[in-house]
């Protein structure tokens, strides 16, 4: 059977498609700042006018990955998934430190990405500063049960927030640097730590 021609909405969702994962391959390999739209117009096999027809520049790419891998992470929130936003719970602190644990490793780079063009770009600065306070605000109710439990926050939660979580991707760059500190721990055990030392931060 012959396959059916795509259409021309089909032809440009399927080259919106490579434009991405193209600029997610080269910011992963070469950094925001080192890339350049006809690299990636290049990578992705397409005429380099194709990209302005789907994006105005680097940083709109960069805002539609963002936006893709925050709807995913949205997207696995689910009744069944085990999300849990009683922070007195070890338990709950483990999901989330887990979650942010993936999270960092599979979109790392386009963060990096982001705080890159932050340090050129005073949009890009502000959508950092907005995607951190999205961040935070999405978790920041789970420290009611911490507070309502006795428990003395030291410091606004936003910062005590900030300052928690923002251990998961520097530590988890030294675990992947020295191979599990030389074998000694390995990822399970690795965020059991984390938790531990968060869950007692917080809860004494």
């Amino acid at each position: 059977m012959t396959a059916q021609p795509m259409s021309r909405k089909e032809k440009a969702a399927e080259t919106e498609l490579a434009l991405k994962a193209a600029a997610r391959a080269l910011f992963t390999e070469r950094g925001y700042l080192n890339t350049k739209i006809t690299d990636i117009t290049q990578a992705a096999d397409r005429a380099a006018g194709s990209f302005y027809n789907h994006f105005a520049g680097k940083e709109e790419i960069l805002a539609a990955l963002l936006a893709d891998q925050f709807a995913a992470g949205d997207a696995a929130i689910t009744p069944e998934s085990g999300h849990d936003p009683d922070f007195t719970r070890a338990s709950a602190i483990r999901w989330h430190i887990a979650g942010y644990w993936r999270f960092h490793r599979e979109h790392g780079a386009i963060m990096a990405a982001l705080a890159e063009a932050a340090r050129v770009s005073e949009k890009a600065a502000t959508t950092l500063r907005e995607t951190i306070v999205e961040q935070n605000e999405d978790v920041i109710g789970h420290l009611e049960q911490v507070v309502a439990a006795g428990a003395t926050l030291p410091g606004p939660p936003a910062a005590v927030l900030s300052a928690l979580f923002g251990m998961v991707p520097t530590f988890a760059d030294s675990w992947r640097a020295t191979d599990g500190f030389g074998g000694t721990l390995d990822e399970d055990a690795a965020i059991d730590m984390l938790t531990t030392l968060i869950h007692r931060a917080l809860n004494g």
